[in-house]
């Protein structure tokens, strides 16, 4: 008999206790139990009204109708400054009046994350790695999420059947290498169901990577249970994405869930959120950095804020970002450093912001400066022979990605050109003819003048290997 995925209860324990007074009365062992921190979360203006003093501004968040969901574990709700309305860690999980005001270019769907979908669940952007959503709930729900159209939605759950049609996708797919498991929280799951979607991942042999996307190593370290890691370390080679935005989340407790995923073998990648008053200083990046590498964990992204519905107080300009990493680089170890990007709206992946340090080039000199604004000057080499695509094994056993070469396909002389979409269409003249003096009009063209001016969409969309206009038509 075909075994099945079966959604049950949250199960298993452990992790030291946080004293904090409204939970004086509960036991090390209930404190330490993450089904009791699950079930005793908070997510009311008197939930919240015990442990803080509620502003003004976060009771009207907390009594919205048709917020986004709001739930709070006690451990993490133990965190917070109960004094400080500005505390980063209340912020980043109790709902304000904030939340509710319309932004410029906000979106439901900001990653365009819907149209990158095959089949329910899984969003196929990249050539060689899928996303993987099997659950829609998480441990706490963060106020910027980026999938708040999908994320704790209790009648939106994935099932066995969903289950079954991602896996089959990802078995038939052959090019995909790396999945992400995320939802939601996948650490919320019940561990045999999480077990099994490992399993059948494991099986597939195209699949060289597995990854699971969680904040619960901050939101619930008492989940991450020496039952727990033994399960996951049999499914090597596992990575873990883990998610921290401010250094107060990284506490003693946390401290031991990390230590027991990298005793394990897990290699460790944190993202983070830039955010307005929460993080947006060289400094308290610097500390989270630092904090994060001495426990084993490589920062990996540092994201600028997606421009998602409740998101828009939280966003910061760009060049925020840059003074950070002009910051980081230089004044702590390289592998500290995180890579900035944003996530670029409607679908265009993750894109590398850097500050510049290439000066200048010419065919002989690379003009570079360092983080200090010392200038020097490379020497290119002169008699260097280039690499043979024609010879080289691993080039003729490169798998196509057609159309989603991008700049890599102009390199490799696979196509000639990336055009933005409808280009070819913009650029067609035709001849009118007003008495006899003949006139030319061009059609159109939408360029980047009018995405900086907003006339048109916010995207301009490459399309490669265009044989003729017809073929757009």
């Amino acid at each position: 008999m075909e075994e099945k995925f079966v959604t049950t209860a949250f199960e298993e324990p452990p992790g030291p206790r946080w004293h904090f007074t409204p939970w004086q009365e509960v036991s090390n062992e209930q404190w330490s139990d993450w089904r009791w921190q699950m079930t005793h979360r908070l997510r009311s203006v008197e939930d919240f009204a015990q442990i803080i003093n509620l502003t003004p501004q976060e009771i009207a968040g907390l009594s919205a109708p048709g917020k986004f969901r709001v739930d709070v574990t006690p451990y993490f709700a133990s965190l917070m400054d109960p004094h400080d309305p500005n505390c980063p860690i209340r912020r980043q999980v109790i709902p304000t009046e904030q939340e509710l005001v319309p932004f410029e270019a906000s979106m439901v769907d900001s990653l365009g994350e819907d149209a990158h979908s095959p089949v329910p669940g899984i969003v196929h952007r990249y050539p060689d790695r899928v996303l993987m959503l099997v659950t829609t709930q998480c441990a706490s729900y963060c106020r910027f999420c980026t999938r708040s159209r999908l994320v704790g939605n209790g009648h939106g759950m994935f099932n066995s059947a969903s289950y079954e049609q991602q896996l089959d996708y990802i078995a038939e797919t052959p090019q995909i290498r790396d999945v992400l498991i995320s939802g939601g929280d996948p650490l919320t799951l019940p561990q045999h169901v999480l077990e099994r979607l490992l399993q059948r991942l494991h099986e597939i042999p195209h699949v060289e990577v597995i990854r699971i996307g969680t904040r619960v190593p901050g939101f619930l370290p008492q989940r991450i249970t020496e039952d727990l890691v033994t399960m996951l370390a049999k499914y090597h080679p596992l990575w873990m994405n883990i998610h921290f935005n401010h250094p107060h989340e990284i506490t003693p407790e946390t401290e031991i869930a990390l230590a027991r995923l990298a005793n394990a073998g897990i290699p460790l990648g944190s993202q983070t959120v830039l955010m307005a008053g929460i993080n947006d200083c060289p400094n308290i990046i610097m500390d989270l950095v630092q904090k994060l590498v001495k426990n084993r964990v490589r920062p990996y992204y540092l994201y600028q804020c997606d421009m998602v519905h409740g998101a828009g107080h939280f966003r910061t300009p760009v060049s925020k970002g840059l003074e950070i990493m002009e910051a980081l680089r230089g004044h702590t170890s390289g592998f500290a450093i995180p890579n900035y990007v944003i996530d670029a709206p409607e679908g265009g992946g993750k894109v590398p912001i850097l500050p510049n340090y290439l000066i200048s080039m010419s065919d002989t000199k690379v003009v570079v400066r360092n983080y200090e604004g010392f200038i020097t000057a490379y020497t290119q080499p002169r008699d260097y022979r280039a690499h043979d695509p024609e010879t080289c094994a691993y080039c003729q056993a490169q798998k196509a990605e057609d159309a989603q070469e991008g700049v890599a396909g102009l390199l490799a002389g696979h196509t000639r050109s990336v055009a933005p979409e409808h280009w070819h269409e913009a650029h067609q003249r035709q001849v009118h003819r007003r008495s006899t003096a003949p006139f030319i009009v061009r059609r159109g063209a939408a360029d980047l003048r009018h995405i900086q001016s907003c006339e048109t969409t916010a995207v301009l969309q490459p399309v490669n290997n265009l044989q003729s206009v017809e073929e757009l038509v």
